[in-house]
């Protein structure tokens, strides 16, 4: 059959099984939005910013487990792209990313609106292509869609230019695909597996480490098995929150720089850390020197060039987790580990004292400046099965460390590059997946604005969305650090006076705009509360809404602080649980 490089792109997403794209018209894809136009089987979502159409077509992805796409214009277009590829190539997003390109013969010639998107993205991304042949096409869809949802997932680029969009020619969409040097991990290493069961099974006082590659391979329901078998105590990253109940017993929580205090400490003292799908990244071990001092450490990972990257491993498997974790389950026994579990059970006894991970049993008094916890508290208790999106920043720390999070794929945020404004398009993204399910989108007042306009998306698609916008009127973390480790010398990070602004609510905000005028600009509904019975009311009010996205903006405790945390250069153990003032 004769296709157009524009007509092989749908037959391309059609084939893929994939029914919603997420992107931004411009001069060289014209001809593919032409296209588009005419399939109605595929649901076209305009975002009103490129970056946030990266973002949108990830979180999909997380949500879902299916490949996001997205379609962008060439030059600034595609350059645009580059913050949500980047966030998706750090957590393992499955993304294919279609940039048009100026046409062949212009390439190099300083065109309208050309950019070298294969050298800006390579860094960047799992792999990516310019497609300079119009025979070449179809199967560059084919491998990129291979690519980017297989091994350890990731953003795939594919540059398209515009003569190759508009050329036809007799052409069919490849039923397989077969790349040399291309492989990818199934099963562990069988004398590895029983090499790794027989060293669990001998240890006193051992760990499991789940990451977001449990959650990325759908592996969170044989590793709760093997959980519930061993009855061995959880710690996980950040990436791998919802691979197990946050209320299972043996959950200590997520460790690291804004771990809980059980974590960092069964952490500090365990003598075996079995990780799943994870990097043992900067954020999880503070001080390399002295973190899990007593422990030989199994490292299960997908990819691997991410095994001992970070740490030493005694015991390295290459493979699928879920696959090696089927294998693993039988070759498991179940000790008692009496004495590990009363330690453990004193440390979250202690946190308790020590106000590390408590905040479950604030009083509602009416009157009293909101906390961010209650917030997180009151929210969660309303939605309980809600798929949340954060953005990044004390409101990222607060949501993981507080939200009660029952399944995978449920919790949705920037983990290796942390990206400000991510949350709220990510919530977008998450929306249209998972049209059954309310999302709730956590921000800050900082991070929300740089993707605002995506309010515009969200009411135009009808997305129920409720943006929880914990206002404290800083850039948060960042000004965390500067009372912390300089002086209070708040520099660049003081965005609005939010006690004026409780005092006299009528005032015009000075540095952020008025987030409730800018929701009704928007078309959405927006509610800004003082104290509990604000929220409450406004909360109900959101539930309430299922034809739109609302704005909760919540006025809360200006110098709000995230703890525990581990000091820039200490140890797990290290901890500290208020500032020095507090202390005082």
């Amino acid at each position: 059959m004769v296709y157009t490089g524009a007509e092989m792109v749908i037959e391309c997403l059609r084939k893929e099984g994939v029914d919603t794209i997420f992107g931004y018209p411009g001069g060289v894809v014209i001809p593919v939005f032409d296209t588009l136009f005419h399939a109605n089987d595929i649901n076209v979502i305009l975002t009103r910013h490129e970056q946030a159409a990266v973002h949108a077509a990830d979180a999909y992805a997380r949500s879902s487990g299916k490949t996001g796409v997205c379609l962008v214009t060439s030059g600034p277009g595609a350059t645009n792209t580059v913050t949500g590829l980047a966030t998706a190539n750090f957590d393992s997003v499955p993304l294919v990313c279609i940039s048009g390109q100026v046409p062949r013969n212009m390439i190099g010639n300083d065109a309208f609106q050309e950019a070298d998107v294969v050298g800006i993205t390579r860094p960047v991304t799992k792999h990516n292509y310019i497609v300079t042949e119009r025979e070449k096409l179809s199967k560059t869809l084919k491998e990129s869609f291979h690519i980017a949802s297989t091994g350890r997932p990731g953003p795939v680029v594919i540059d398209v230019p515009k003569d190759v969009f508009t050329q036809p020619i007799e052409d069919s969409y490849p039923s397989k695909v077969s790349l040399i040097g291309y492989s990818t991990p199934g099963k562990g290493h069988k004398g590895q597996v029983k090499r790794a069961a027989a060293a669990i099974n001998e240890a006193q006082k051992p760990l499991l480490f789940a990451g977001g590659g449990i959650n990325v391979g759908d592996s969170s329901d044989i590793f709760r098995k093997i959980v519930k078998k061993t009855k061995i105590p959880v710690v996980t990253s950040l990436m791998g929150i919802g691979a197990i109940d946050t209320n299972n017993e043996n959950n200590l929580g997520m460790l690291g720089m804004h771990g809980t205090y059980a974590a960092n400490m069964a952490v500090s003292s365990c003598d075996l850390i079995f990780g799943i799908g994870v990097r043992f990244d900067d954020r999880v071990t503070g001080d390399l020197a002295k973190f899990a001092p007593h422990a030989k450490i199994v490292h299960l990972d997908i990819d691997p060039s991410a095994i001992a990257r970070n740490v030493p491993v005694e015991i390295p498997i290459v493979g699928d987790a879920g696959l090696v974790l089927e294998e693993l389950l039988p070759l498991l026994d179940t000790p008692e580990r009496s004495e590990w579990h009363s330690i453990i059970a004193d440390w979250k006894k202690a946190a308790k004292c020590k106000n590390a991970t408590e905040g479950k049993d604030l009083p509602e008094i009416p009157t009293a400046r909101l906390m961010p916890l209650e917030v997180i508290n009151k929210v969660n208790r309303k939605f309980p099965e809600a798929i949340v999106t954060t953005e990044v920043g004390q409101n990222q720390m607060w949501t993981a460390l507080y939200w009660e999070f029952k399944k995978s794929r449920t919790f949705i945020t920037s983990g290796g590059l942390g990206t400000m404004g991510y949350g709220f398009p990510a919530a977008v993204g998450a929306a249209i997946a998972n049209p059954d399910k309310r999302v709730i989108a956590v921000s800050g007042d900082g991070s929300f604005q740089m993707n605002l306009q995506e309010l515009a998306t969200a009411v135009k698609n009808k997305l129920s969305i409720v943006i929880v916008i914990l206002n404290n009127g800083y850039l948060g973390m960042v000004r965390q650090w500067q009372e912390m480790f300089y002086g209070k010398r708040y520099s660049s990070t003081h965005l609005n006076d939010v006690e004026t602004l409780e005092k006299q609510p009528e005032v015009t905000p000075d540095g952020t705009p008025d987030f409730i005028k800018l929701a009704d600009a928007y078309g959405a509904a927006g509610y800004r509360v003082y104290n509990s019975n604000d929220l409450s009311e406004a909360i109900e009010k959101a539930s309430a809404n299922t034809s739109g996205p609302t704005i909760i903006d919540c006025i809360i405790e200006p110098e709000a602080n995230v703890f525990p945390m581990v000091p820039p250069g200490a140890g797990l153990e290290e901890m500290v649980f208020c500032t020095n003032e507090d202390e005082e």
